[in-house]
């Protein structure tokens, strides 16, 4: 996965390229309400802050903009060695379409046992 994150002085922008399954399920939170797209950052968030997602998923070479609010907030030196950062719950019209889509390449896996870096 490729991210990189641009400063803005309203709210943040990251720009993810997921490039396979795996790290995708990794990332996804789907029992979080519209459901939400975990990223590694060491930066401070609040609940609720408004950030700005660009992002591509596997081989579909659009990037889906969409804007979210920080619904999770892994802190440094969180239990079991859990990377840093922040949920974005997808909060807008085109979340939902992302949603589909992931829902859509992550069929079944849905149900694995396999833990991700959020749980």
């Amino acid at each position: 996965m490729c991210m990189s994150n641009i400063k803005d002085q309203s709210k943040q922008i990251f720009s993810i390229d997921v490039f396979d399954k795996h790290q995708l399920y990794n990332i996804y939170m789907p029992f979080i309400k519209n459901s939400a797209i975990f990223i590694h950052t060491d930066n401070v968030y609040q609940l609720g802050d408004e950030v700005f997602l660009l992002m591509r998923l596997l081989e579909d070479p659009k990037k889906y903009p969409l804007a979210g609010r920080v619904a999770w907030i892994t802190p440094n030196c969180a239990q079991g060695g859990r990377p840093a950062g922040i949920g974005v719950q997808f909060s807008d019209s085109k979340g939902q379409e992302l949603q589909n889509k992931i829902d859509t390449y992550l069929a079944g896996l849905h149900n694995s046992s396999r833990q991700t870096i959020t749980l």
